[in-house]
């Protein structure tokens, strides 16, 4: 009977040492993956910080904030949409050392509540009368019929998801 409780122990003890470094494990992977990974959070723009596009401060436009995240923990802030698109389409124009591939995450401002929010996500409404720091601009939204309201009472022309944006459609808007 002793030697059967000792078997069960030291089964007992062999997987609670096994569930103990899994959960290490796992909180080691979140937090690499917190720090490295696809879930940095949008930081706010500094008073010296510039669109690369256009070189306006962007922390006097909060209401159009836009930001690209990279990888490797740097980041680029737009005064507006429209800039942010420029930059994402023609990146080796602006960090020649950069790809697609490295950006971690994109955020711009939802209109109607000023929140930052997921730019691949999000609904963008094209030809409004509504304008930005640089003009007319494609205005975002986190939720699709919030971009529909706004696109029929300022006479927008589509929304669109952010893989049906185009250059084109971008340089239009000049």
């Amino acid at each position: 009977m002793k030697r059967t409780r000792k078997k069960e122990v030291r089964f007992l003890l062999t997987q609670t040492l096994t569930l103990s470094l899994a959960l290490i494990l796992a909180l080691t992977l979140a937090l690499i993956t917190d720090i490295y990974g696809g879930d940095r959070k949008p930081t706010k723009p500094s008073p010296k910080d510039k669109c690369p596009v256009c070189g306006m401060f962007v922390a006097k436009y909060p209401d159009f904030l836009a930001q690209i995240l990279f990888k490797d923990g740097s980041s680029a802030f737009f005064d507006g949409t429209k800039d942010m698109f420029k930059y994402y389409f023609t990146l080796k124009k602006y960090q020649p050392s950069k790809n697609l591939s490295d950006i971690d995450g994109i955020f711009v401002t939802n209109y109607y509540d000023l929140t930052l929010t997921d730019g691949l996500s999000a609904y963008y409404v094209l030809g409004s009368d509504i304008y930005g720091p640089m003009g007319r601009e494609l205005i975002p939204f986190k939720k699709e019929a919030d971009a529909k309201e706004f696109k029929k009472d300022h006479q927008g022309k589509s929304v669109l998801k952010f893989n049906e944006i185009t250059y084109e459609m971008v340089k239009s808007l000049d």
